[in-house]
């Protein structure tokens, strides 16, 4: 059972009605913070963000061998066209490995074509080989995330210990902005103009992905560049998918760029009824606008987030759902504001495979959304407020 609830304080100064502070404690006391992750108060000197390069290649009906890949890859994507078996493996100063079926996932942009596949953490490949069934076709993108330094690109930074949100509120976990985390944001223009123009809309879900891979890395920064390299560049989508990403740390880094605000997730001005508006992202075809997405990096088919990966959620979870006003138990008779697409009964917050036919957010953590709504409906209920009961009148 949990054991905390949300605690909600103002500060001074904060319009009426605006939540300042949004965490999960016991009462009196703040969310606790892994000094790990916090920024120290002498920091290293910040290392410079490297540039991100990618080649693409196509395959149709047979094997694609590179013996030898055009960049030093850190990371390969692998993108099946519907309908197609695709397997992949990679080699390593050890040799050959395994052979691993592609499990695409229908994303991207409303009204574009459908795309799908996986971003794999390939750092020390050296090779790759890709093979698809029959008359089936598969795109794959070979990227470097974690080398040749970009001249002119901001520097790292550490985690910061919370994301700000809307109206002075906050969600205390460490947040890396996409500054932060070495977003280089020319890959959003096209002959200086911006290839995905932000829109906004209220918020009517919180969707949860995974990244559908089960490599580890030791640079969760550089996996972030390369699914906006993959997802920005090779998918042709404008941007990031994602609005939000959680690392097996827990932190958590800003996604699709929403505005000059600072601020992730949300822009514009505040909709009709007060609540702030969510910038349209890429990450359930048919269904962005409105629909807030949060991919966890990681393959979770046959094993569980860590610790403070679920926490972090969790805690985000709950956050949004008191800003937006959401019931984290209830389900929504989604529709899309721009295209008019419909998905009656939805949950509040569903997982990738409750929009389409995909494994995502992974056969061993889906099972777990429900346990995983209760606890952030506890913690996004305030403490009750207790009436004195008054004392016995005795009769006569």
């Amino acid at each position: 059972m949990v054991s905390r609830r949300t605690m909600l304080t103002v500060t001074a100064g904060a319009a009426a009605g605006a939540v300042a502070s949004i965490a999960a404690a016991t009462p009196g006391s703040a969310f606790p913070i892994n000094p790990d992750l916090a920024t120290p108060a002498t920091a290293p000197p910040r290392p410079r963000v490297p540039g991100t390069k990618s080649v693409r290649r196509g395959v149709r009906g047979g094997r694609l061998r590179v013996e030898s890949a055009d960049v030093k890859v850190s990371h390969l994507g692998v993108a099946p066209a519907k309908g197609s078996v695709t397997q992949v493996r990679v080699r390593t100063a050890i040799g050959w490995g395994h052979w691993k079926t592609v499990h695409g996932c229908t994303a991207g942009r409303d009204g574009y074509p459908e795309a799908g596949g996986v971003l794999l953490n390939a750092t020390g490949v050296l090779g790759y080989e890709v093979w698809v069934a029959g008359a089936g076709s598969a795109a794959v993108t070979e990227i470097d995330a974690s080398s040749a330094p970009r001249a002119g690109l901001a520097a790292t930074a550490a985690p910061a210990s919370s994301m700000p949100l809307p109206g002075g509120a906050s969600c205390t976990v460490p947040y890396l902005s996409r500054a932060a985390w070495g977003a280089n944001e020319s890959l959003r223009f096209k002959n200086g103009v911006e290839s995905f123009p932000a829109e906004y809309y209220p918020v009517q879900t919180v969707t949860v992905h995974h990244q559908g891979d089960e490599g580890s890395s030791s640079d969760p920064a550089a996996t972030v560049r390369a699914i906006y390299e993959y997802q920005c560049v090779g998918q042709d989508w404008g941007d990031i998918g994602y609005h939000l990403l959680i690392d097996d740390a827990g932190r958590v880094y800003e996604g699709r760029w929403s505005g000059s605000d600072g601020l992730p997730i949300f822009g514009g001005a505040p909709g009709p009824d007060g609540r702030p508006q969510m910038v349209t992202a890429a990450h359930v075809d048919g269904f962005n606008s409105g629909n807030i997405g949060i991919c966890l990096l990681g393959d979770f088919t046959t094993k569980l987030p860590t610790t403070a990966a679920r926490d972090s959620l969790l805690r985000v979870l709950a956050s949004l759902s008191v800003l937006c006003r959401l019931d984290p138990c209830g389900t929504t008779n989604f529709v899309n504001p721009v295209s008019g697409t419909e998905k009656p009964g939805i949950k509040t917050i569903p997982g990738h495979r409750d929009w389409a036919a995909t494994e995502c957010p992974g056969n061993k953590f889906y099972p777990q959304l429900p346990r995983l709504r209760s606890e952030v409906a506890y913690r996004s209920t305030p403490a009750p407020q207790l009436t004195p009961v008054p004392p016995v009148r005795r009769l006569p």
